[in-house]
């Protein structure tokens, strides 16, 4: 799994760095900066010694699952990927089987479905709370193609999240700016104070997985599961409201040109015209 990462991020970003410079409009270079920046924090996920580690460790596995849902995804959205992801792509496969694809309207209705702000968060948060259930989480740390599909589930429900709130050009987030600073509280947030507080705040240990290999290695396994919980909290509450803090200017920004614009239309010749009546 570890080289097959390795390989698709590789290749992903090289399609991207294709794309980038074939695009009619220069890419900003921050943009690619947190596009690649999204790649190595999958990498590191999913390729290194932390998935190692997160086959003993709870504490380790929750680092993962953060790595994948709340720095990789809104990194790699940030990046704007659409344009340049599709520009990249070889001829043959843009004519073959993107253009085909782009224009099937069933495929195009179940995109807009599932971006919806209360699909994308029954399939983000419902996954959360789905694959955190003990019985679960402990048979998917012990199938491998259980917890890979735990791991899409996790990543894809957070693309599909961020693309909520942050604009994947040159499509746009399907909620105004002011509602999506209340999405990333309530949603974002909220949630992740409950389940990591859950977790680190117990005083026992949920999945029987984590607690016998911890114990090997002479680590409190209840320690680990509250370290766990306490990863998923800490950093995870800080991003949500950082994304918040940057929805709210980006608000702020919005309603200054509207108002600017307005006011501009007022100056406008004939706007003063007396009004008809009384």
């Amino acid at each position: 799994m570890e080289l097959i990462a390795i390989v698709l991020a590789v290749l992903t970003g090289a399609v991207y760095a294709r794309g980038a410079r074939l695009t009619r409009r220069p890419m900003p270079w921050w943009r690619s900066a947190l596009f690649f920046s999204g790649l190595v924090a999958l990498v590191l996920a999913l390729a290194s010694g932390i998935e190692i580690l997160a086959g003993d460790l709870f504490s380790i596995h929750m680092l993962q699952h953060m790595l994948l849902t709340i720095v990789a995804a809104p990194l790699l959205m940030l990046g704007a990927p659409v344009r340049p992801l599709l520009r990249g792509l070889p001829a043959v496969i843009r004519a073959g089987v993107v253009r085909p694809l782009a224009r099937a309207t069933a495929l195009r209705t179940l995109l807009h479905v599932l971006r919806h702000p209360l699909v994308a968060v029954a399939i983000y948060v419902g996954g959360l709370y789905l694959w955190h259930w003990p019985e679960l989480y402990d048979a998917a740390a012990a199938n491998v193609a259980l917890h890979t599909v735990e791991h899409a589930h996790f990543f894809l429900g957070a693309l599909l999240f961020w693309s909520v709130v942050i604009d994947p050009v040159p499509f746009r987030g399907t909620l105004p700016y002011a509602a999506r600073i209340v999405y990333l509280l309530l949603a974002g947030a909220a949630q992740n104070t409950l389940l990591g507080g859950l977790l680190a705040f117990s005083t026992r240990t949920f999945y029987s997985y984590y607690a016998e290999r911890a114990a090997a290695l002479g680590i409190d396994a209840l320690t680990d599961q509250r370290v766990g919980g306490a990863i998923m909290w800490v950093p995870g509450d800080t991003i949500f409201l950082i994304a918040a803090s940057g929805a709210f200017f980006l608000w702020l920004e919005m309603e200054e040109r509207e108002q600017r614009r307005r006011e501009a239309a007022s100056l406008v010749p004939g706007n003063d015209a007396p009004r008809r009546g009384v």
